[in-house]
């Protein structure tokens, strides 16, 4: 049944009168007088009756005040906007899938973060999928982090950062000869001696060559990768004991590259930097708790690169 006959009925029966019910609904009443018409077809009861100079309820409309009262009740209720946000009283776990190389620079400050807020919050990382997969599209993951791809035509997305590569390698790798060892960040590693240098691959897949063997063929150079790795985690620690170069991201975890003796420096190359984005489903856009969730995720990232 329409929900707007339930509403003219609910005002007939609490006024018993149609030129009342009209001016509680702010209608006229032969707009009422029709669909009071229109309500006794469907009932199969004349539901308000004369009685001298007004009208009365019969026994079918008297059964059906209260519960038409209270389906109304039920739909407004159904309708009207949800309770207002607590992150304290959020009990609830989100699921986010990120690059080795972000989780461990953002788990700490986010599991702070969010612990400080809502001690009941729970989150589970997962690893970046082989290829891009369905998880945000059927809610087995909730927030996709890192460099985005491959996602479904609905996905939503934030760019959160730029970060640019650099190269990293062990404190005493011959490619720092000559170099004050607290240089960090600012030694000057030419082009040649950087493709001639032993290289880690960084792929999921197994993948060889990416934009840096094309920009160093653009000068006529080529590098050898030596080992292929599927995580910058896993690369850092094999750059650390050998004479292999790495790449990692300028400004991330300083610290921990110095506490593993390793170095970075810039990549004598013009390359793009990585953008870093957050994704996520639609269906989760306007909730409360998803938007909290995603807000102090950026939180964590921004901080990370600050």
């Amino acid at each position: 049944m329409d929900l707007n006959l339930l509403r003219v009925l609910d005002a007939l029966l609490q006024e018993s009168s149609v030129s009342r019910a009209a001016e509680r609904l702010g209608t006229s009443p032969a707009a009422v007088s029709r669909t009071l018409a229109r309500l006794r077809r469907a009932v199969g009861d004349p539901l308000l009756v004369r009685a001298g100079q007004r009208m009365v309820p019969t026994p079918r409309a008297e059964e059906l005040r209260e519960e038409v009262g209270a389906l109304l009740r039920g739909c407004d209720s159904v309708l009207r906007p949800g309770p207002g946000f607590d992150a304290a009283q959020l009990q609830r776990g989100f699921t986010v899938q990120a690059a080795d190389l972000l989780l461990v620079g953002l788990a700490g400050t986010l599991t702070e973060r969010i612990h400080a807020e809502a001690p009941r919050v729970d989150v589970v990382f997962l690893p970046e999928a082989v290829e891009g997969g369905p998880g945000l599209r059927q809610g087995s993951v909730d927030v996709e982090l890192g460099v985005l791809g491959h996602l479904d035509p609905e996905i939503r997305t934030r760019r959160l950062s730029r970060m640019p590569l650099v190269g990293v390698a062990r404190s005493g790798h011959p490619l720092f000869d000559g170099q004050d060892p607290g240089g960090g960040d600012g030694g000057p590693v030419d082009v040649r001696r950087f493709a001639a240098a032993d290289h880690i691959g960084i792929s999921r897949l197994g993948k060889r060559l990416g934009p840096i063997d094309t920009a160093l063929a653009e000068l006529g150079l080529r590098r050898r990768i030596a080992v292929v790795v599927p995580s910058h985690t896993s690369a850092m620690m094999l750059a650390r004991d050998t004479d292999l170069v790495a790449l990692t991201v300028a400004g991330w975890l300083p610290d921990t590259v110095s506490a593993m003796g390793l170095r970075t420096f810039p990549i004598p190359l013009d390359l793009a930097p990585l953008d870093i984005g957050m994704a996520w489903h639609p269906r989760n856009s306007a909730d409360p708790g998803h938007r909290w969730f995603r807000e102090r995720l950026a939180e964590a990232v921004l901080a990370g690169n600050s």
